[in-house]
């Protein structure tokens, strides 16, 4: 796994995007008291059953390798020269 450039940034940027995508789609805004590993996870899920993700292999389903595949997802929905991507 390539670390991105702007991983963390863009890793933030995906968990706002993403939970506005899931309240979009009816579910209940995360709370305060979740943890970031909650939300990844769930947000994750919630893409790769929406089938706009590609799932990891199951021995490869950790919270790094979760994360790496919220910040490609979001690196591909920013336009290009999106200033997380330089």
């Amino acid at each position: 796994m390539k670390k991105l450039k702007n991983e963390a940034e863009l890793l933030k940027k995906a968990l706002s995007i993403g939970e506005n995508y899931a309240v979009n789609r009816g579910y209940n805004s995360f709370a305060a008291t979740n943890s970031a590993k909650d939300k990844i996870e769930s947000l994750y899920r919630l893409l790769v059953n929406d089938k706009l993700i590609q799932p990891l292999a199951i021995d490869n389903e950790d919270q790094p390798n979760m994360k790496h595949k919220l910040a490609l997802w979001i690196a591909k929905q920013l336009p290009e020269g999106h200033e997380l991507l330089k």
